[in-house]
C-alpha cells in the first residue's frame, strides 16, 4: 500500500512538473507576439526590452529574497552583468528585430534552430561528437529551415535579412549558452538570472538613452505588453521552468519544450493576425523533431534559461 502511494505521488508529481514545462514554454513562446503589439503600438524595441528586464530584476530579486542572495556572489557581478546581460540584451534585440521582415512564426522556428548549432559547436570544441543521431537531428533542422525559407518568391522567402537575423540571433544563443553555463557555474541560477536582467535593462536603457531617451509615455497596450513580458514571460516563466526542470531534468524538458514555437506560431496568428503557412509549420516540425533527437541519447546537465 506504502509503495502504491509513493508511486501516485510520483505520477502526480511528474505530471505537475510536465505541466509546468508546457506552462513556462508557453509563456516564453508568447514574447513575440507581446513585442510585437507594443511596437506596434508605437514603442521602439529597445525601450520594451529595457523596461522588461528592469522590471523582472526588480521583480526576481523580490521573490528570491532581496539582495542578499545577489550580494553573496559579488565577485561575479562583473562579468555575469557585462557578458551575460550583454550577450542577452544583443541576441534579444536582433530576435525581435528580425520581427520587422518576417512572420513570427518563422522567427520563432528559426530562432528554435539553435540546439543544432549547439550540437555543431560542441563538435568543433572536441567536446561531443557528431554521432549519427546527431548528424540526423542536424539535417533535419537544416531541412526545416530550407522548408521554411526555400521557396522563392513566397511570404518570409523573400525576406533575407529577416531570415538572416533570425538565424544570427540562433546562433549567438548557441554560443552564449556555454559562456553563461562556464560564468554562471556555482551560482544559483535564480541569482544568475538577476544579473543577466540587471546587465541586459542596464546596456539597453544606456542605448535607450543614447538613441533619443528612454521612453516614458508608451500607449497603454505598450504598457500591457511590457508588463506581461516582464512578469509572464520572464518572472513567471522562469521559476516554472526552474521547478519542473528540477523534477524532470534536461531530457524530457527540452523535450517538453518543444511545445514552445507551436504555442508561439498559433498565438501571433490568433493575436496578429498572421496566417500560418503550410511551409511554416512543415519546416517548424522538422526543427521540433531535430530538438527531440539531440536530447535523446544521453542526458546532461544543462544550464537554466536565461
Amino acid at each position: 500500500m506504502a509503495v502504491d502511494s509513493q508511486a501516485n505521488r510520483n505520477r502526480v508529481g511528474t505530471a505537475r512538473a510536465t505541466m509546468l514545462i508546457v506552462l513556462a514554454a508557453c509563456c516564453f513562446g508568447s514574447i513575440a507576439t507581446l513585442a510585437t503589439l507594443a511596437t506596434r503600438a508605437g514603442a521602439r524595441i529597445v525601450d520594451v526590452l529595457t523596461w522588461r528586464y528592469v522590471i523582472a530584476a526588480v521583480l526576481l530579486l523580490v521573490v528570491n529574497g532581496g539582495p542578499a542572495p545577489v550580494r553573496a556572489q559579488a565577485r561575479r557581478a562583473w562579468s555575469l552583468l557585462l557578458f551575460g546581460g550583454g550577450g542577452q540584451a544583443l541576441i534579444a534585440t536582433l530576435t525581435l528585430a528580425a520581427l520587422r521582415y518576417i512572420s513570427a512564426a518563422t522567427m520563432i522556428f528559426l530562432f528554435y534552430s539553435y540546439p543544432a548549432w549547439v550540437a555543431v559547436i560542441s563538435a568543433l570544441r572536441g567536446r561531443e561528437p557528431l554521432s549519427a543521431q546527431r548528424v540526423l537531428a542536424l539535417m533535419l533542422s537544416l531541412a526545416g529551415i530550407g522548408v521554411m525559407v526555400g521557396v522563392p518568391g513566397t511570404g518570409d522567402a523573400a525576406s533575407a535579412t529577416g531570415v538572416a537575423l533570425a538565424l544570427v540571433s540562433a546562433l549567438l544563443y548557441a554560443l552564449y549558452i556555454p559562456m553563461i553555463d562556464h560564468l554562471g557555474r556555482d551560482v544559483p541560477p535564480a541569482v544568475t538570472t538577476i544579473f543577466v536582467c540587471v546587465g541586459a535593462g542596464l546596456i539597453l536603457g544606456g542605448a535607450a538613452v543614447a538613441t533619443g531617451g528612454l521612453a516614458l509615455h508608451e500607449a497603454p497596450i505598450a504598457w500591457v505588453s511590457i508588463g506581461l513580458l516582464a512578469v509572464i514571460s520572464t518572472v513567471v516563466a522562469f521559476m516554472m521552468f526552474l521547478h519542473g526542470l528540477a523534477a524532470l531534468g534536461p531530457v524530457r524538458t527540452a523535450i517538453i519544450s518543444t511545445v514552445e514555437p507551436f504555442w508561439g506560431a498559433f498565438l501571433a496568428s490568433v493575436v496578429l493576425g498572421q496566417p500560418l503557412s503550410a511551409h511554416t509549420l512543415g519546416g517548424g516540425a522538422l526543427v521540433a523533431a531535430a530538438v527531440i533527437l539531440l536530447n535523446l541519447p544521453a542526458r546532461r546537465t544543462s544550464p537554466a534559461r536565461a
